[in-house]
């Protein structure tokens, strides 16, 4: 047995000369090639571990399934681009209360009011960062009331960093590149919304989104596809509380638009409010242009001429 763990350390050992010399490390036993694998060198042809790492870099406590770790995990929150210091700094809470719910004396609220003050003082230091903070909560507030995901906010705070640090804001309002960020996002994302949807939420008029939009996707040139009319296709089924089937039936119609060239020009929204229309006539779930109108935003008149625009192509491919 002693002799065994000699021969042994005196490998470990010729395997530690070896990456001080800065040859490549072979196996002592078989001089096959090493592989990091986690804590420990191993031999690739015989297995023979060549050497571990003695500190154990993981945790302490075991978990055998997602809620366990999460109870036992202690790290904190992820750092996010939706919030002005990413996330890092002290939250302190507003209402004047401890961990058990209990109310605060005066002196304790006081002292927690002056905390409040100085934390907000320390992770706000100059203009730029009250201008972020201002601007990352008309995003996540727009989000919120368009009903977009998370992963929308995110890129939307990531394309308005982007905008900030290439030095575009000078001449345009906070409120309109946030509006142009979160609009671009969302088309990024393949959830759009139209611009009279995301108007509706913001604090600037239609044309200036429009406007901000074009200078911002051209400044940082992002890559943003056109919008697809299957794509509020989803969104329109469900307000109108329609089946499986006649969504299914709109995308169809919506792909026969497509190949017949029908698309070209015409606003997506307008396109999917008469597919969803035509849908529902078609599977017998019947609703009317006023509903889906009010659903999409768009004009009825819209509605019924894209309504027979689809009509004639599916009618031109049927006959072909």
């Amino acid at each position: 047995m002693t002799d065994a763990r000699t021969r042994t350390r005196t490998r470990v050992a010729s395997t530690e000369d070896e990456k001080q010399e800065g040859d490549e490390v072979t196996c002592p036993e078989c001089n096959g090639d090493v592989v990091q694998d986690g804590q420990e060198t191993v031999c690739n042809m015989c297995g023979l571990v060549v050497d571990t790492d003695e500190v154990d870099r993981g945790p302490e406590w075991r978990a055998f399934d997602a809620q366990e770790k999460n109870e036992k995990s202690r790290v904190g929150a992820p750092t996010t681009n939706t919030m002005h210091d990413k996330g890092l700094s002290t939250n302190i809470d507003w209402r004047d209360k401890d961990a058990y719910g209990n109310s605060l004396d005066s002196r304790q609220r006081e002292k927690m009011q002056r905390l409040r003050k100085w934390n907000e003082r320390f992770r706000t230091r100059d203009s730029k960062e009250r201008n972020l903070k201002q601007a990352l909560g008309e995003i996540d507030r727009m989000a919120s009331a368009l009903g977009l995901p998370d992963n929308v906010r995110e890129t939307a705070s990531v394309i308005y960093r982007r905008a900030l640090d290439e030095d575009l804001l000078p001449g345009r309002s906070i409120e309109g590149v946030a509006t142009s960020s979160v609009y671009a996002a969302a088309r990024q994302a393949g959830v759009p919304r139209s611009l009279d949807e995301i108007s509706e939420v913001s604090r600037v008029e239609k044309n200036e989104v429009a406007r901000t939009y074009r200078y911002v996707v051209r400044e940082l040139g992002l890559q943003v596809k056109p919008a697809d009319p299957e794509s509020y296709v989803p969104r329109f089924a469900s307000g109108l509380e329609l089946s499986d089937e006649a969504e299914h039936r709109a995308r169809s119609l919506l792909k026969t638009a497509k190949e017949k060239g029908v698309h070209s020009g015409k606003s997506p929204v307008g396109l999917a409010a008469a597919a969803v229309y035509a849908a529902s006539l078609l599977t017998n779930e019947k609703t009317t242009q006023a509903a889906v109108s009010e659903v999409a935003d768009i004009s009825e008149v819209t509605i019924r001429n894209r309504y027979h625009e689809l009509l004639e192509a599916e009618d031109t491919l049927g006959l072909a």
